[in-house]
């Protein structure tokens, strides 16, 4: 099927191939305006989502740096872009926490490997197999997360130790909620009212620019006072190799060092081990799904603005060779961004150069603008990723699902937010999924019905001999139906003589509709019943053959069509036996 060729294809650098066609300077011009613009926004992102995952910010201009750059030159959607995102912060800063900078990037190197193998595996078009209250469920699970993870900063709360898990954490900072720093407040304040009402001014400037540069002005205005504002200078310092250390971010470019000598969690080289390894894989396993799943969602609601067509599993592999190679420069775990895409595409991108020009102009950021970034808020940070996390919790999609959808898809959704929040990502999306597919199985095997045909003048036109009737099924014959439906056939037909099935509706039969139907049958033939089935699709019968059962003889025979199967009812002749 040519119009599904997307979901199987798989080659680097498939986007930027695409692209290359008919590429001119127009292009170019449209690619680089867009890039320039996207990059700003994405320097603030990338800093606010490293913190957020529990290391130093500067590894999360990294992160858009490198991955930023590769998996646009390596991936299979034109206008991506890649770089940290929210939705990996619950899966980061556990491991951050108890591995250290050098545990994350090994657990991000594992995960590039998963992705990979996904990619060969070919199982991009996977996700047209996640429902949609699955990954509404988790979405909005995790941004409840990361914005409990922002009010300790964003109420300048200094308190040691917290919990990692969401809830006791919660009730700890509910504590000392009394304790709160009313100066970072109010930093916290102005930039989340700047970045909700900046929009309505219709300027084309992205909110998140004058909200962290006056949020900014004002913390260093208020430091001068003698208020003491957190900033990123005051909480993160660096190391240079010639023994030079500084606060903030370091204004060098990222430099090439294994990831298992960066530090773990007591400060020496984590190294490598089997029994690391081992307990990194489901971290890892979390990161690759999630990416897998951010990155193709991505890509699906970028052809929807577009009108163009991404491979799956090419974009599966130029996101597991980003991450593949970011841990080898300091970088934490990148996909593609949501937001920053459909940013991307309304400043008018047409190809991947858009997002390699984002890479530069967050290089550009960080070697220029280090001095200056290192005097941003730290609540100012955390106002900035309350914003991100409505964004991402897509409150308006929730709020249609519960008034239109299902009940069982509330339940979905319900499920999975709620395990999102109280245990963990992995299980709350493994749960989701088999709720899903068990209410999936449920609404289909109750479609499958029984109905008494026997007075239907259209279908039967003559009356049917003394104690014979005609019964349809309609809908499918697996095992979540089967006995249900043979078993009312046995109560329909216990005083009777003979009965005609009409399975001109039943598209599929497996083994267990198999197997419920030669039980009918041989129950039938201990009442003298006779059973002829007329009307029986190719897979069906197909089955039947190789299980014997189509060339029975006695109690069961079939007939094309349910006139030939009437005809014999009524002349009581033996029913001719069909062979395959």
């Amino acid at each position: 099927m040519p119009h599904r060729a997307h979901l199987f294809s798989l080659r680097p650098g498939h986007a930027l191939r695409e692209s290359c066609r008919g590429y001119g300077r127009t292009h170019l011009f449209r690619d680089v305006l867009a890039g320039i613009s996207v990059g700003i926004i994405a320097i603030p992102l990338a800093m606010a989502l490293a913190i957020a995952s529990g290391v130093a910010p500067q590894y999360g201009l990294y992160t858009a740096i490198v991955g930023g750059f590769v998996i646009a030159l390596a991936g299979g959607s034109r206008l991506s872009i890649s770089g940290p995102t929210a939705a990996f912060v619950v899966i980061l800063y556990p491991i951050a926490q108890q591995h250290g900078l050098g545990g994350l990037l090994l657990a991000t190197l594992m995960a590039g490997v998963l992705l990979v193998v996904m990619a060969l595996l070919r199982v991009g078009r996977l996700v047209e197999y996640m429902p949609e209250p699955v990954i509404l469920g988790f979405t909005a699970g995790i941004a409840v997360v990361i914005a409990g993870l922002q009010l300790k900063d964003f109420f300048g709360l200094t308190v040691d130790g917290l919990p990692e898990a969401f809830l006791p954490r919660l009730g700890a900072l509910a504590l000392h909620l009394p304790e709160l720093h009313w100066p970072s407040l109010l930093v916290a304040g102005v930039t989340l009212a700047i970045m909700l009402l900046w929009p309505r001014l219709n300027t084309g400037v992205p909110p998140h620019l004058p909200a962290v540069l006056l949020a900014g002005l004002a913390a260093a205005w208020l430091n001068q006072q003698g208020l003491a504002i957190d900033t990123i200078s005051s909480r993160f310092s660096y190391l240079l190799p010639d023994g030079t250390q500084g606060a903030g971010i370091p204004p060098v470019l990222p430099a090439l060092v294994w990831p298992w000598q960066q530090p773990g969690p007591h400060g020496d080289a984590i190294g490598v081990s089997w029994a690391l390894m081992q307990e990194l894989l489901p971290g890892a396993f979390a990161i690759a799904m999630l990416g897998a799943i951010e990155s193709l969602l991505c890509a699906v609601v970028l052809d929807g603005m577009t009108g163009q067509r991404h491979s799956a599993n090419s974009e599966l592999l130029g996101q597991g060779i980003g991450n593949l190679m970011v841990p080898f420069f300091g970088g934490i775990p990148a996909t593609a961004a949501i937001a920053r895409s459909a940013a991307n595409v309304r400043a008018g991108a047409v190809s991947p150069v858009a997002a390699m020009v984002h890479a530069l102009v967050v290089l550009a950021g960080l070697v220029l603008l280090a001095r200056w970034l290192a005097y941003l808020p730290m609540p100012a940070m955390a106002a900035l990723l309350l914003v991100v996390a409505w964004n991402m919790s897509e409150a308006h999609k929730a709020v249609h699902l519960f008034k239109t959808a299902p009940r069982g898809d509330v339940l979905v959704f319900l499920t999975c937010f709620s395990l999102t929040i109280a245990l963990d990502m992995v299980i709350a999306i493994t749960a989701g999924m088999l709720m899903a597919m068990v209410l999936f199985v449920k609404n289909i095997a109750e479609m499958t019905r029984v109905s008494d045909i026997s007075h239907h003048t259209g279908l039967v036109p003559e009356a049917l001999p003394v104690g014979w009737a005609v019964y349809r099924i309609n809908g499918p014959l697996f095992f979540a139906a089967a006995d249900r439906v043979f078993g009312e056939l046995a109560l329909l037909t216990r005083d009777h003589h003979g009965v005609v099935l009409s399975m001109d509706a039943v598209p599929v039969l497996d083994a267990g509709g198999l197997s419920a139907l030669s039980r009918f049958v041989s129950e039938c033939g201990r009442r003298g019943m006779k059973v002829v089935v007329a009307d029986l699709p190719f897979q069906p019968w197909q089955v039947l053959v190789r299980a014997g059962l189509a060339s029975a003889n006695g109690e069961l025979s079939f007939y094309p069509t349910l006139p030939q199967a009437l005809d014999h009812v009524r002349q009581h002749r033996p029913a001719p036996a069909r062979t395959a």
